[in-house]
């Protein structure tokens, strides 16, 4: 099995190649590709297919409008909706392998399509569609409850707003939400305002922990402050443990901007895989 290792703003990815759809990846193998002890360590997993061949009828149905589908698994081996900074790592790979040209065009996840842009090598840019509010909510870290704004990215995130520097926040522990209000789970982001239009946030993943940094997460704090602030549009700088990126709000969709960057390449050994 290839592989290829990658990073947006530090949240980093194991990308599979599998262009004609022959790899089974059971759970328990992400879990072990993505342990940072006993496997390549990441976040996440990318599987690279061609949308009609990636078993999934939804995604296949997209293969009119995209041809390659991001299969992005959480590092616990589950299947997630949507991931920003995978989407535009999984871009980069893309024109790397010279699988794509550099321009605009469409990539297949399950939360539908979506567009990007980048050239030859620097920033990659994603339309993220539009933030979904929906309503507020609430989650507890370390005893002490944190009100926040819901808001769908095509995977749900609770953004909550801080007074102090999130960097003195302990996540080392999940937040504790109520699974009658996130059925499918949340992603929680922390965040304060520490200029115009410019925030900090930290983000606790389900199914990863902590990140050092979540693109649908930044979009959706973004969303939470612009609304906060009632400006829905406009520019929004967001400032994660692994950099920095750009979240533009237009009031019809949002798109998100940073770097992507791939690591290494190599070769998994088939005997690690056979002998858990």
């Amino acid at each position: 099995m290839r592989f290829v290792k990658g990073h947006g703003t530090e949240n980093d990815f194991v990308i599979l190649p599998d262009a004609g759809g022959a790899l089974e990846l059971e759970p328990a193998t992400v879990a072990r590709l993505c342990d940072r002890r006993a496997g390549i360590g990441a976040d996440g997993v990318l599987r690279v297919v061609r949308t009609k061949a990636a078993g999934d009828p939804a995604a296949e149905a997209l293969a009119g409008e995209a041809e390659w589908f991001m299969d992005y698994r959480n590092a616990d081996g589950g299947i997630a909706e949507m991931c920003g900074n995978g989407v535009r790592v999984f871009a980069r790979y893309l024109v790397d392998a010279g699988l794509a040209a550099p321009g605009e065009w469409d990539i297949a996840t399950r939360s539908g399509s979506r567009r990007v842009t980048l050239g030859a090598a620097g920033d990659v840019s994603v339309d993220m569609g539009p933030p979904e509010y929906l309503g507020t909510g609430e989650a507890s870290l370390a005893g002490r409850a944190y009100a926040g704004t819901r808001v769908s990215m095509g995977n749900p995130h609770l953004a909550c707003p801080v007074a102090e520097p999130v960097v003195g926040l302990d996540l080392e522990r999940a937040p504790v939400f109520d699974p009658a209000v996130f059925p499918e789970g949340v992603n929680v982001e922390f965040f304060r305002t520490v200029g115009e239009r410019h925030v900090e946030m930290r983000v606790f993943e389900r199914g990863s922990g902590e990140t050092r940094s979540c693109g649908t997460g930044t979009v959706a704090v973004a969303a939470a402050a612009a609304r906060d602030t009632d400006a829905e549009r406009g520019e929004w700088t967001v400032d994660v443990p692994g950099g920095r990126v750009i979240v533009t709000l237009d009031g019809r969709t949002s798109h998100l901007r940073g770097p992507a960057v791939l690591v290494a390449e190599g070769e998994i050994h088939s005997g690690w895989l056979r002998n858990p």
